[in-house]
């Protein structure tokens, strides 16, 4: 982990040396050695990373190069905070210089201190270990060959050591399984069963490649368990040895001294022209299945090959790529996780009735992982069946994970997907402990945190926010971070991480001075407190914690944010360190004014707060990148924000549902387009009488925008709209609305729309489709509100979009019926058509939406039937019907109702019926 602080110190050295700041020459020299220093550090650093949390040694040398990068850092940042000039005129101005010069040189004398103590420090740690060479012995050795890493490696075999009572739920799975892998088809496939560690992803393919049916079908068969660093020709002699073993013949001569190339073809050799199975255990990337995909012969004679993984990704692609399928292995249900705890934790005996409530809150943090569910029952089976002592672990159950022997084995078979991180995915992932539990994590709002931090590594021609959605993604696929939920168009919208998960991290985050976490009273606190997150209320901070060294602070539920800041507010230039700033849902009235002292800010949110107003001194903070102001009551940013030269997202808009369907922006300086740098602008109040035009023509100055909202759009300013937009060709989302839901969309001058839309939202009536609508290629979200088309069927202009996802039509055709037709619609996942007033009648026909899985009927009274064909759609998960749908469509389908319609929906899983007729939401499923 010191290799991310040290990246992230790099990666900003540059302002310092340059020449305006005035540094002297033996400053700069000194500055220049360390930095040297700490670029040759960070060949050593990477190799360190993967070991440090196994070597105390290598640990202890981690850390003294990480605190003093961030040290390095401060003392930077704080310089270039000293040399602020502030601009005066007159007797003013010359008082300011004097005053500017004197400051100048105290500041430049306590620098070269600084420097000269930091050096001095990168010195002790470099000779201190021979100039990294023994260091670099050390940790190469500690990665492949010290008995704690395959003490590490080894304890994943336990899983195939459980007994048969701790199987809960696994008969199901198991024989369905087994019923694919004796399918008839002569193809070789492949099965990859992925899932986060401790699952039973080894425990449920042991079962089912015991099993007596499965060793009969097959001729051949073979279980091979890899390793993270697995050795080609190591791995390849252990296949053989499995093999040939299994018919007791002899190895091949000369197995031992064979390459790669000679060993595969051996086994490959071997396996020709058998029916066999081979499980692949514990597979971790594609580069690992690449090397044993040419092994396996594909001889049509029905060879089954099991791989089980935590990367979603090689999943998909081994399975695909073999005419395969993926399992998701999910977690044990509620009942059968009580089931095997009670039976664990007190044997033959039930819960005792005092400790019921405990024991699920327990259990709940094992989330339905067999594994944690075992472990912890296993511990808690031992103790006393005391409240107090039971509270003492719930409560510690972080700390239990990192030292108990009981839960030693479940942590390291969790840890070896963190292990396996690069430096910088592991940083990321620490830092998600900053987020209280059960927090539901938003997209956007982690990719700007995680920019604005300094984790993101600055690529050429790629934003770091698309550098950090990589990043996520790799979690995700890792099974290290869940979604909770997807956007109609496909996109991930909220996560979360598995709640052993977070107890782990919240341990190494706090060993490591990331995050510290305010939720604890009477616990012990860093000196130099880097980033604070409170989850509670502002009294379970001591009163001595200094704020200094403070480069972050994130505030939730917090009664009192005002009393904080104060205090930060106080140490004056010591407090110019914060960088990032979230106080979402905080308690505020007015913008604080002590936040315009903190210099250094990068990122500011007061979401959802009651602030009716910015402040002009909101220009001082001339570092912002971003600005979340959504649902405040704030309607109008002052000309100072155009000072704001590198601000990135500017989110400045609130619902206002349900007195209005409109949502409200905010008026914006007739100066905007000078903010060049403005990837994100939520949401532009268009209505500004005369600046109107004005506005809108500076939006085509923007063109590194990614997403657009504008707000109260009048039909006349429509043109110089569809002028601007036709430059802005880095554009994802466009939002456009008027000023209330009769107001009419014009944008048929538009000739050349953006080229990568992907979401477009278009809330008004429109006279006609606009005509560029069918040439947006990558779109994958529509949604046509309002629109009250009356001649013009949308589905013509529709239908044929090569990659839309997701369409939604509320009240935006006044015909009577709707044709999905054949071949229309390939991509489809996702249809809504709601208050569509006059419609009586739709029709599927054959080969169109072939891919639907959510169909919503909403607010169509005439509707008296189901669509027709919708027999047709056997993709179809879920469909809703909600508000107002007809009872004639409703009662039709009743099971028991002879010439009824549910035999059009008996293949659909869910159908929700939802009812507010009578002022409160109620809703069923049917089946």
């Amino acid at each position: 982990m010191a290799e991310g602080a040290v990246f992230h110190l790099l990666s900003n050295f540059a302002p310092y040396l340059r020449e305006e700041f005035n540094l002297s020459s033996g400053v700069r020299e000194d500055i220049e050695y360390i930095r040297g220093e700490f670029e040759r550090m960070t060949h050593f650093l990477r190799v360190a990373d993967a070991t440090e949390d196994r070597d105390p040694k290598i640990k202890a040398w981690a850390k003294q190069v990480r605190e003093a990068a961030y040290d390095t850092a401060d003392a930077l940042d704080m310089y270039m905070l000293r040399l602020r000039h502030h601009h005066s005129t007159g007797f003013d101005e010359y008082v300011h210089k004097v005053s500017f010069f004197i400051k100048m040189f105290k500041a430049r004398h306590q620098i070269a201190s600084i420097v000269e103590g930091i050096k001095s420090r990168i010195i002790n740690i470099s000779e201190g270990h021979q100039r990294y060479s023994n260091i670099y012995g050390e940790i190469e050795q500690g990665s492949s060959s010290t008995p704690s890493n395959i003490a590490w490696d080894d304890c994943r075999g336990d899983a195939l050591l459980l007994q048969d009572d701790d199987l809960v739920g696994i008969e199901k799975p198991k024989s369905h399984l087994i019923e694919w892998l004796l399918d008839e088809d002569p193809r070789l496939k492949v099965l990859s069963i992925v899932g986060m560690g401790g699952l039973g992803k080894t425990t449920l393919t042991k079962k089912v490649y015991d099993d007596a049916i499965v060793k009969r079908h097959f001729q051949n068969h073979a279980w091979i368990t890899l390793s993270e660093s697995f050795k080609v020709e190591e791995l390849l002699r252990d296949i053989i040895r499995v093999l040939f073993e299994e018919f007791r013949q002899p190895l091949p001569r000369g197995v031992d001294n064979m390459d790669a190339s000679s060993l595969k073809g051996i086994i490959h050799a071997f396996l020709q022209q058998k029916r066999y199975v081979v499980v692949l255990d514990d597979v971790w990337g594609i580069h690992a299945w690449h090397v044993l995909r040419i092994i396996l012969p594909e001889c049509n004679c029905g060879s089954r090959v099991i791989l089980t993984t935590r990367n979603v990704d090689l999943a998909s692609f081994a399975s695909e790529e073999y005419h395969g399928m993926v399992y998701n292995l999910e977690p044990l249900p509620r009942e059968e996780s009580w089931a095997l705890f009670c039976s664990k934790t007190f044997k033959e005996n039930s819960c005792p009735s005092y400790l019921e409530d405990l024991s699920k809150n327990i259990l709940k943090k094992c989330e339905g992982l067999p594994l944690a569910i075992v472990a912890i029952s296993g511990l808690l089976s031992t103790k006393q069946k005391s409240l107090n002592e039971w509270e003492t672990i719930y409560r510690s159950l972080g700390a239990e994970l990192e030292r108990n022997d009981k839960l030693m084995s479940m942590t390291k078979i969790l840890s070896i997907s963190y292990f396996d991180l690069p430096y910088y995915l592991k940083l990321c992932f620490l830092y998600l402990s900053i987020f209280p539990e059960d927090c539901l994590i938003d997209h956007w709002r982690l990719i700007r945190l995680w920019v604005a931090e300094g984790f993101i590594e600055v690529k050429e021609r790629i934003t770091r926010e698309e550098v950090a959605e990589g990043y996520l993604n790799e979690l995700i696929s890792r099974s290290l971070v869940q979604v909770t939920s997807i956007a109609r168009d496909g996109r991930f919208r909220t996560y979360r991480i598995h709640d052993l998960w977070r107890e782990m991290i919240i341990v190494k985050s706090r060993e490591q001075n990331i995050v510290t976490i305010a939720s604890e009273r009477g616990r012990a606190w860093p000196e130099k407190l880097r980033r604070l997150s409170v989850h509670h209320n502002l009294e379970d901070i001591q009163q001595n914690i200094c704020f200094t060294r403070l480069r972050s602070l994130l505030v939730f539920s917090a009664i009192d944010s005002l009393s904080m800041l104060s205090k930060i507010a106080s140490f004056g230039e010591g407090a110019g360190l914060l960088t990032v700033l979230d106080l979402r849902g905080a308690q505020l009235e007015t913008f604080p004014p002590e936040i315009v002292k903190l210099f250094n800010l990068t990122y500011l949110s007061l979401r959802a707060t009651n602030v009716k107003m910015i402040p002009k001194s909101i220009g001082i903070l001339e570092k912002l990148e971003t600005l979340d102001l959504k649902q405040t009551n704030v309607t109008e940013l002052p000309d100072e924000i155009l000072k704001l030269q590198h601000l990135r997202h500017l989110l400045v808009y609130r619902y206002n549902y349900p007195s209005s369907p409109a949502n409200i922006g905010f008026k914006a300086p007739a100066g905007i387009g000078s903010l060049l740098c403005l990837q994100k602008l939520c949401g532009i109040d268009a209505n500004q009488g005369n600046n109107s035009g004005i506005v809108l023509r500076e939006i085509g100055k923007l063109t590194q925008l990614r997403r657009l909202k504008i707000f109260g759009l009048q039909k006349e300013d429509g043109t110089v709209l569809c002028s601007s937009l036709e430059k802005l060709n880095k554009l994802r989302s466009l939002s456009v609305q008027p000023m209330d839901k009769n107001g009419i969309l014009d944008l048929n001058s538009l000739s050349l729309p953006p080229p990568l839309l992907r979401r477009l939202v278009l809330k008004g009536r429109l006279e006609k489709i606009p005509h560029w609508i069918p040439f947006l290629h990558n779109l994958a979200s529509i949604f046509l509100l309002w629109s009250k088309l009356k001649d013009v069927d949308p589905l013509e202009f529709l239908q044929d979009l090569p990659n839309l996802l997701n369409l939604t039509l509320r009240d935006a055709y006044e015909g009577d019926g709707l044709v999905f037709k054949a071949g229309g619609f390939q991509k489809l996942k996702q249809l809504n058509l709601i208050a569509l007033v006059g419609l009586k009648w739709v029709r599927v026909e054959s080969s169109s939406m072939p891919l639907l899985k959510y169909l919503q009927l909403r607010d169509c009274k005439l509707m008296m039937e189901l669509p027709s064909g919708v027999e047709h759609l056997a993709n179809l998960k879920e469909i809703n019907l909600e508000d107002d749908m007809s009872e004639t469509l409703i009662s039709s389908l009743n099971r028991d109702l002879q010439g009824g319609d549910y035999w059009k929906i008996a293949h659909v899983p869910k159908v929700w019926i939802g009812d507010s007729k009578s002022g409160v939401y109620t809703g069923r499923y049917l089946r």
